[in-house]
């Protein structure tokens, strides 16, 4: 069984799930999950957990991440990207420079309203299939964070712009915001994702080059280990006396470790001295140890 995390691109026309259960049939296993869906439409990257790497899913979840989009302003659709309904179409009178004063302004904090299209859940449902019902249900506002946004291209009615934002962020409401904001409405058109966390798209494999290597033995160059996610972490290594403690999961005073100076800044990956990972500690000062964050033991 592989453990540890496929940084896959997602190529256009398959969902996060499709991605997993092709996977699962690729590499002859069951423990494989992604880390943060994809819409069909889009490409780009998903890193997929194996394994032991399945403990992985939430955290990669919570990282920012970086698009690529096109905004076609002049229209706006149910789903709020060119593969839905179309509600409303209008032309674009605004200049270059209104256009990118209002790009522009979504940098930092902002209140986004999820959109209707999308899996999260309102009294157990989800928002998509009271759409596809025809029904609108008030969603509530969610702060997120655009960290930043590159406009790459204008070339009215379409905009590239480069986008990186907090998790939960809705690109595709983004888009929409913008247009409603200059007046002449706006749907995505496109989008890559480029970054999730250390995941970049220029290291992303798709499904065939997977099974390319699978048939040439090659599958295990391609996984990064578990303990990789977390490799700005000081690694510390726990002493042979009291390795039960870290294999049960306990927590560990500094003079179990071979490295106690560095056990008092935060979180710490641990190892025994035969350098086999077990988890991410983090030192509680009131304590004086050593507490378990995440485990990955018995895999």
């Amino acid at each position: 069984m592989y453990n540890g995390i496929i940084n896959i691109y997602k190529e256009a026309g398959f969902t996060s799930h499709d991605v997993v259960a092709k996977m699962r049939g690729i590499l002859k296993q069951k423990k494989i999950g992604h880390t943060g869906t994809l819409d069909p439409a889009a490409v780009g990257v998903l890193p997929v957990c194996l394994g032991s790497g399945t403990k992985l899913c939430d955290m990669l979840t919570d990282h920012d991440k970086v698009y690529e989009a096109v905004l076609l302003l002049g229209v706006e659709t149910d789903t709020q990207d060119t593969t839905g309904r179309v509600l409303r179409e209008g032309s674009v009178d605004c200049t270059e420079d209104e256009v990118r004063r209002a790009v522009m302004s979504f940098v930092g904090e902002y209140d986004q309203i999820p959109p209707m299209y999308s899996a999260l859940k309102v009294d157990g449902k989800k928002l998509y299939e009271l759409a596809r019902e025809g029904k609108e249900v008030d969603r509530q506002a969610r702060k997120v964070w655009i960290h930043s946004i590159e406009i790459l291209k204008v070339q009215l009615p379409r905009v590239t712009m480069r986008v990186a934002c907090s998790k939960g962020t809705y690109i595709r409401t983004l888009c929409h915001d913008i247009g409603c904001k200059l007046g002449c409405g706006g749907a995505m058109e496109a989008l890559k994702r480029v970054k999730v966390g250390r995941f970049e798209v220029q290291d992303a494999i798709t499904l065939n080059e997977l099974e390319l290597l699978r048939d040439a033995g090659q599958v295990e160059e391609k996984v990064i280990p578990v303990d990789g996610v977390f490799e700005d972490l000081p690694a510390v290594h726990v002493k042979d006396a009291f390795r039960k403690l870290v294999q049960n999961g306990n927590a560990l005073m500094s003079g179990h470790v071979i490295e106690p100076e560095l056990c008092n800044g935060g979180q710490v990956r641990i190892y025994d001295e035969e350098n086999r990972f077990y988890g991410v500690y983090e030192y509680v000062h009131d304590r004086h140890r050593l507490q378990p964050v995440k485990m990955f033991l018995g895999e």
